[in-house]
């Protein structure tokens, strides 16, 4: 019993979706849908073994052309939701204590944070809106 040319190209497809599935690496995914590419050339429209190579190359190539610049693009992206004390950077607060270089008390999201000025000549008096540019342990560095 012989195997036909289009069962190959599908049993490397599987063998190259898996492999993508344990390394994570997008080329591999591309590098499947150009068998599976081959072995529609080769189980429907019978296409010879020349015409299979040329569409795996094709169909992989432009795959891994266009997925890879996309996919360093999203590694390369910070995340777009801020979560935990960098949503806190950049937002307004209230001075509650005076705040200068030594410390002082801000309202922060509804919250009392001890809070240390970012310049060290400057002081905020109570009522006046500060700036957190920055959180170090549990005191915001405002200006």
């Amino acid at each position: 019993m012989e195997i036909d040319a289009w069962l190959w190209w599908l049993i490397g497809a599987t063998a190259l979706g898996i492999a993508l599935v344990v390394t994570a690496m997008p080329e591999l995914g591309m590098l499947a849908v150009g068998a599976i590419g081959a072995a529609v050339v080769s189980g429907v429209f019978g296409g010879g073994a020349v015409a299979q190579v040329v569409v795996f190359a094709v169909i992989s190539t432009a795959g891994i052309a266009v997925v890879r610049p996309i996919a360093t693009r999203h590694r390369a992206q910070r995340p777009q939701l801020a979560t935990g004390v960098d949503a806190l950077k950049g937002r307004q607060a209230v001075v509650l204590e005076r705040v200068d270089a030594s410390g002082g008390r801000i309202k922060l999201a509804g919250e009392v944070w001890s809070a240390r000025a970012l310049d060290t000549d400057r002081a905020y008096e109570v009522g006046q809106e500060v700036d957190v540019v920055d959180i170090e342990g549990a005191t915001a560095i405002v200006m």
